[in-house]
């Protein structure tokens, strides 16, 4: 599997290209499309999926999902095994995409590297703390892919956990 960052936007959101063999899944087309297109190159697009829905991370989505003809948060390809896992908290839709195979997550703005997202734009303190807590059951070597900044360990944030609430 490989993984490229597209850092897109004012915001510099981290939008996500992740191949297998000639097919490849969108992560958080936030913004740029034409960068995007760049980045996929001549990859079969089989799959867009989308953390959450603030702007920053869904403002090229519409063009994404008419050049490629995908639909948000399915993948027409066997080539990606992944569990979704809600994690309200940033948002109520807020969502992680967890690739067991492959040791990863893609979780937006929910863990971010030494962070968390912000709960004041849609979400809940309430919703963030368990979510928080049902992530602490994930193995700690899961890699970390978040919504802006650079990737980090699970089980190095997981020690920050307490600091936030």
């Amino acid at each position: 599997m490989d993984i490229k960052t597209v850092v897109v936007g004012s915001l510099e959101t981290n939008c996500y290209i992740v191949s297998v063999d000639n097919e490849c899944i969108i992560i958080d087309p936030g913004d740029e499309f034409k960068k995007i297109k760049e980045a996929i190159g001549d990859k079969k697009v089989v799959g867009c999926l989308v953390t959450h829905f603030h702007q920053d991370h869904i403002e090229a989505l519409e063009e994404v999902l008419s050049e490629y003809e995908v639909s948000i948060n399915k993948v027409s390809s066997t080539k990606f095994e992944f569990e979704i896992i809600e994690t309200p908290g940033h948002t109520n839709e807020s969502r992680t995409f967890y690739f067991k195979k492959n040791n990863i997550m893609f979780t937006g703005d929910f863990i971010l590297k030494y962070s968390i997202g912000r709960t004041d734009l849609g979400g809940s303190e309430k919703d963030m703390k368990e979510s928080l807590e049902m992530i602490k059951s994930y193995p700690d070597e899961i890699i970390v892919y978040p919504g802006h900044g650079p990737r980090t360990i699970l089980g190095e944030e997981k020690k920050r956990f307490s600091l936030y609430y």
